[in-house]
Order: C-alpha cells, then sequence, then structure tokens
C-alpha cells in the first residue's frame, strides 16, 4: 500500500484541530476529512468519524493493521510539516 497523494486545508480558530487531510491509496482510492490534531503529546492523525444519535463518535474509515496506521500518519504529518515550512518561509 502506498499513499500517493495527500491534500491538506488548513484550519483556523481550532485550538487542537490543525488541518483537514485527503488521502489518495495506490492512485485508486480516496479516504476523505481525516483530521490533523495537536495533542498532549504532539500531532497526530485521526480517522473520519462521524457521531451517531447517542453522541458517541465512531470512525467511517480506519487503517486495519499498526502498519497501515503508521504509513498513513507519516504521510499526512510529513506533507503537514512540508506546508508548515513552506508558510513560515513565504511569510518570512
Amino acid at each position: 500500500m502506498q499513499i500517493t497523494d495527500v491534500r491538506l486545508r488548513r484550519i483556523t480558530g481550532d485550538e487542537r484541530v490543525r488541518a483537514v487531510a485527503s488521502i489518495t491509496i495506490d492512485d485508486a482510492f480516496a479516504v476523505h476529512d481525516l483530521r490533523v490534531v495537536q495533542g498532549d503529546k504532539g500531532l497526530f492523525v485521526a480517522m473520519p468519524s462521524r457521531r451517531r444519535a447517542s453522541g458517541e463518535y465512531y470512525d467511517v474509515a480506519h487503517p486495519v493493521t499498526a502498519e497501515a496506521r503508521q504509513l498513513i500518519q507519516q504521510a499526512v504529518l510529513a506533507a503537514y510539516t512540508r506546508e508548515a515550512r513552506e508558510v513560515a518561509v513565504s511569510s518570512g
């Protein structure tokens, strides 16, 4: 499995959610609404989720293996870091 594309949309006004991402897997399958979240231990990628009528959330799509989760997280956070550097360079 390869993450062949990552697209980010920065979020302002939310202290924890830094960006929303879409990824393409193997140029064949897209997953939207992944969130880059600032947690207590640093940035992480939260999978797309929906709220049930009871108020609890459930994942709409998620990796089945730890390796797949790590691959997705690394690709999204690398794209987020690259974009943050580009913004910093162009601003300063």
